[in-house]
């Protein structure tokens, strides 16, 4: 029996829930998967989970190992890692989580960069617009766009993300640029769907001012307001990574630019574990390098 990869199921198959979810993970079958359980089970004499129809639930014995392999499995990569670094060359899979628009037009290009330097590593960048759980999706590292921070990572601050009004020239030109604050309460906004409230928040050095923002459209996806936006429907509030381009190219204009919306935080996140794989202390002083 590979000891290793047997603890190594145990681990994640505990932290997914599921033999299939753990098989899914690790690219094998969920038979192999039960077959690794059984001789681990059968090597320490003791039962691990408790199996019923409604899933598995570790023993107290399983919950007690757990605590113990998965610091064995980290000890294990440090000493791997440690290793490696003697010699520069880290290897092995690292999983980075990043949200879609923030990862499509920024993240993306850094990570190529990353595996440019580092060919000996693999990356899998999964693009979603939800706070991942690290531990039970084995995630390595995130990047975290506001919201607060999960009790159980280690967040490193990045940058502050500043957000402002925009809108496309064809909008402005059939409904007019506004001049003040007030005038864009006669105007369509495109909103990120399920955000409370139909006001928004603008601020300029120390004064506040509070105004309408009215729209027929609303989406969940970044992506789609930005091109809704350059479409002509309407003023949107955005961050400077996602428009960017769009502002250089003409093909979207600061509105009311002395005013801003409130700033968003970017943090680096990953699990708090005490040792860390060489890969992702790499990955991590590279990013911090970027910003």
């Amino acid at each position: 029996m590979d000891t290793m990869r047997a603890m190594r199921t145990f681990v994640r198959t505990l932290e997914l829930g599921s033999l299939s979810s753990a098989a899914r993970e690790s690219g094998t079958t969920q038979p192999t998967v039960s077959k690794l359980l059984a001789q681990l089970e059968q090597h320490l004499a003791v039962r691990l989970f408790e199996r019923s129809t409604r899933g598995l639930s570790p023993t107290e014995q399983g919950k007690r190992f757990y605590h113990d392999a998965k610091l064995v499995l980290e000890q294990f990569d440090a000493a791997v890692g440690a290793v490696q670094g003697m010699t520069g060359q880290a290897s092995g899979l690292l999983r980075i989580n990043a949200p879609v628009a923030l990862g499509q037009y920024r993240i993306n290009a850094m990570v190529q960069r990353f595996l440019a330097d580092h060919p000996a590593i693999e990356v899998e960048l999964i693009l979603n617009d939800r706070f991942v759980d690290l531990v039970e999706e084995g995630v390595d590292i995130a990047f975290r766009l506001g919201g607060a921070l999960p009790p159980d990572a280690i967040g490193r601050h990045l940058a502050t993300v500043e957000r402002f009004l925009v809108a496309a020239p064809v909008y402005l030109a059939a409904r007019g640029m506004p001049s003040v604050v007030d005038d864009l309460s006669g105007h369509d906004f495109v909103r990120f769907a399920w955000t409370p409230g139909n006001t928004i928040d603008l601020y300029r050095g120390g004064e506040q001012a509070q105004c309408v923002a009215a729209g027929r459209f609303r989406v969940n996806n970044a992506l789609a307001i930005r091109e809704a936006l350059v479409l002509g429907g309407g003023i949107g509030i955005c961050p400077d990574w996602l428009v960017r381009d769009l502002l250089d190219s003409g093909q979207l204009v600061r509105v009311l630019p002395e005013w801003s919306a409130r700033h968003q935080d970017l943090h680096l996140l990953y699990p708090s574990r005490r040792y860390q794989p060489l890969r992702s202390r790499l990955f991590i002083d590279f990013i911090l390098g970027q910003f």
